[in-house]
């Protein structure tokens, strides 16, 4: 497919060794499209070797994949978006496929899903694990059921570019617009692709456990500000266990003594019912809030 308003966007930091071969490739599938490479503070030759190759080079001077991307978001301007990662490990011979269905208007964004087909090297350790809990979690949590959460190979939309607001810093990026994209009614769209290894001498940036927990706190916040009315009813009703259960024993005893002798049990029970009860008006608040923030949201978005 041929469009003047297509963008190309390669968030890169230090892949000089595989960032002419991801330029090259997307040029011969859609030569018409403009490629731009946001620059993150590499310290080898990955900005030249990219505007050699024919690429726009924009420095991104904040560390981290997620201050790329905002970057990305706000600077480039196109109908259609396509995010690739700039290490070449990601089979870009289904990309006409994923441009079509955005410019067909069958999808908002379009994720290539790695998870089916990949060699044993291509992720590191517990890499494929977290994915899959990450999966779990998002799929339980929004009532969906997609395959890979956390891939940088997407085909986007302008409509969903310019109004997902990015908050996330690093590597966690991606699960934040997966659910932000499920969160505002967007259409997302999987289609299967080959996940490659790196080639020697390229090196991934990711590191398994601080990334990790990042994308689970990311998954953490994003639950307790999107569905508050569930995440502060849930740890209400926890506390509502805690309570009923420490303060039977006492109602018990006075009941067969007329005394109270388990002081500590007596007041553990009267704060959890008391921060019980406090949670669960402020899921109820917070619901309310939330909801009138996405009435604005989308009268905005329609405008």
């Amino acid at each position: 497919m041929k469009s003047k308003n297509q963008a190309v966007i390669i968030p890169c930091f230090n892949e000089e060794i595989t960032i002419g071969e991801v330029i090259g490739k997307i040029q011969t599938i859609l030569p018409e499209s403009k490629i731009y490479v946001f620059d993150n503070n590499s310290t080898d030759d990955t900005g030249k070797i990219a505007k050699a190759s024919g690429a726009s080079v924009i420095l991104e001077k904040r560390q981290g994949k997620g201050f790329v991307i905002q970057s990305m978001f706000k600077k480039v301007e196109a109908d259609i978006y396509i995010m690739v990662d700039g290490d070449s490990t990601y089979d870009v011979s289904n990309l006409q496929a994923m441009v079509s269905a955005i410019a067909n208007d069958e999808a908002d964004m379009v994720v290539g899903n790695r998870l089916k087909t990949y060699s044993d090297k291509s992720f590191r350790p517990f890499h494929t694990f977290g994915n899959k809990v990450v999966r779990f979690l998002i799929n339980k949590l929004f009532k969906v059921s997609l395959q890979d959460i956390m891939s940088g190979f997407r085909v986007m939309s302008r409509d969903f570019v310019k109004n997902i607001n990015i908050t996330s810093a690093g590597f966690e990026v991606e699960t934040e617009m997966t659910i932000k994209a499920i969160k505002y009614g967007y259409v997302i769209k999987e289609v299967d692709i080959n996940y490659g290894e790196r080639p020697p001498g390229s090196h991934s940036k990711l590191n398994t456990f601080k990334d990790g927990l990042l994308v689970l706190k990311t998954i953490f916040i994003i639950f307790r500000d999107y569905k508050p009315l569930i995440f502060f009813t849930s740890l209400a009703g926890f506390l509502l266990l805690v309570s009923l259960l420490s303060g039977s024993v006492v109602i018990f005893e006075f009941i067969e003594t007329r005394y109270i002798t388990h002081v500590p049990l007596a007041i553990l029970a009267s704060g959890a019912m008391i921060l019980s009860l406090i949670l669960f008006a402020t899921g109820v608040m917070l619901d309310s809030i939330h909801r009138r923030f996405d009435e604005l949201y989308n009268y905005m978005k329609n405008k």
